[in-house]
């Protein structure tokens, strides 16, 4: 025994990958640290900590190694470790001003009764202390306190800590709550997590399919407004329900890798993403592609709306789809079904229409070359969605090249004006109804 103190063996390949993984992550915790020092850390440093804070302290560290950093800071627990609080909530704006009057409450006759039950069902399947630990207040912090980070300290009822019942009543709620498209990336997402948790050799504990976590604010009524969150590395999932309306906004998708086979299936992610982006670049015109594809060089992280970012403020950029083709605008229309897809069909048809109304006043960007395998950014923006895609900078899987890649996508889809975690809903109601 006495050797293996001293680590007198030789080094295994997973050793060696988790040494690797180690050095990785340690080189990006410090580059952040220092981007964050140099800019103040100003918001878009924080956009960079967002993606390298693998290299956080609490990150997906190799077993034995020091872990449950400082959050926030330059101790790099990435975004969500500097989230806004509830009552200091605006959204996403173009100035810092919200357009008034974007939402209502109203019947959407989409009836929410399947996601209530489900939900119902989750919680009595809870022990009294997990339930305990699990439910919030309608306006709690908590909405705003998540993070698409692995070693992110997070609140709720862990899925790798439940038993098969309980967690196939965790699944059985997801499956209500979203299409069967999105339950299906949700569940790669968290078997890629696992991949690369076995294919680094670290993070035991966050690189792990079971390391996602629900949260409940208020609680389930087909009349009271009340949601739920689902969250772990490289995915966030906000649900708000009020009646019959839903708001699944801000939703965070991503991954690293973005293809791979786990447990002899091969899963593949963001296919659908980034040819539905590419099929509306090229669908423009010589003359719009000029106003949509930006003369900046793709970073290794162009993303602005991500975690802790609930009050960005983002300009509109690029080309307003108002004198475009039918055809240009539906392959506008079908990007955004992508995104607004993975929420379960009838609220989805819902949220097309109220995404269509605005189509006029909303507009398409892009940074990046337009290949199929480019790396690339776009962002689609009006008054009522925000979506972005970003292929960004490996930083855990194949790493020996630094540049952006389709390895590594991060997505986020968003309701600005003040719509994210159904926050304008909850407003009317307490105003109208109380």
């Amino acid at each position: 025994m006495h050797g293996h103190d001293h680590g007198h063996r030789p080094r295994t390949p997973e050793a060696e990958r988790s040494r690797r993984w180690f050095m990785n992550k340690a080189l990006l915790a410090g580059g952040v640290a220092a981007v964050a020092t140099m800019t103040g850390c100003s918001s878009n440093s924080s956009g960079t900590a967002a993606s390298a804070s693998y290299g956080a302290p609490g990150g997906g560290m190799p077993s034995g190694m020091p872990s449950g950093g400082p959050g926030g800071g330059a101790g790099g627990m990435g975004p969500g470790a500097s989230e806004v609080k509830y009552a200091d909530f605006v959204g996403v704006t173009t100035d810092g001003k919200v357009v008034d009057d974007l939402y209502s409450i109203h019947s959407t006759d989409v009836s929410t009764d399947k996601v209530v039950q489900a939900a119902q069902a989750f919680l009595d399947g809870l022990t009294s202390k997990e339930r305990k630990a699990s439910v919030f207040d309608v306006d709690d912090d908590e909405w705003l306190k998540w993070s698409n980070v692995d070693g992110y300290e997070r609140q709720g009822a862990r899925m790798g800590d439940l038993t098969e019942k309980q967690r196939n009543l965790g699944y059985a709620l997801l499956g209500a709550a979203l299409s069967a498209d999105g339950l299906t990336r949700s569940r790669n997402i968290m078997k890629l997590n696992g991949y690369l948790g076995e294919y680094s050799g670290g993070g035991k504990e966050t690189l792990t399919e079971g390391a996602y976590f629900f949260t409940f604010m208020g609680t389930p009524s087909t009349t009271e407004p009340w949601g739920f969150q689902y969250e772990g590395h490289h995915l966030a999932i906000n649900y708000f329900v009020l009646g019959d309306q839903v708001v699944m906004t801000p939703t965070f998708m991503g991954s690293e890798p973005t293809s791979a086979t786990y447990n002899g299936e091969k899963i593949t992610l963001f296919r659908t993403e980034t040819r539905a982006g590419l099929k509306l670049l090229r669908s423009l015109t010589a003359a719009q592609r000029k106003k949509v594809v930006s003369s900046e060089t793709k970073a290794g992280d162009n993303f602005k709306a991500g975690a802790g970012e609930d009050n960005a403020q983002i300009a509109y950029q690029g080309l307003a789809a108002k004198d475009w083709t039918e055809a240009q605008r539906n392959n506008l229309l079908d990007l955004v079904r992508v995104y607004v897809g993975n929420l379960d069909d009838g609220h989805a048809e819902v949220k097309m229409t109220e995404v269509e109304k605005h189509l006029d006043d909303t507009y398409f960007s892009w940074i990046g070359e337009m290949e199929d395998s480019s790396a690339f950014y776009y962002r689609v923006h009006g008054p009522v969605v925000l979506i972005e895609y970003d292929a960004q900078s490996p930083i855990a899987y194949e790493t020996q090249n630094r540049n952006p890649s389709q390895h590594h996508i991060h997505t986020i889809i968003r309701t600005p004006n003040g719509g994210d975690y159904g926050v304008d809903l909850l407003k009317l109601h307490l105003e109208n109804d109380h």
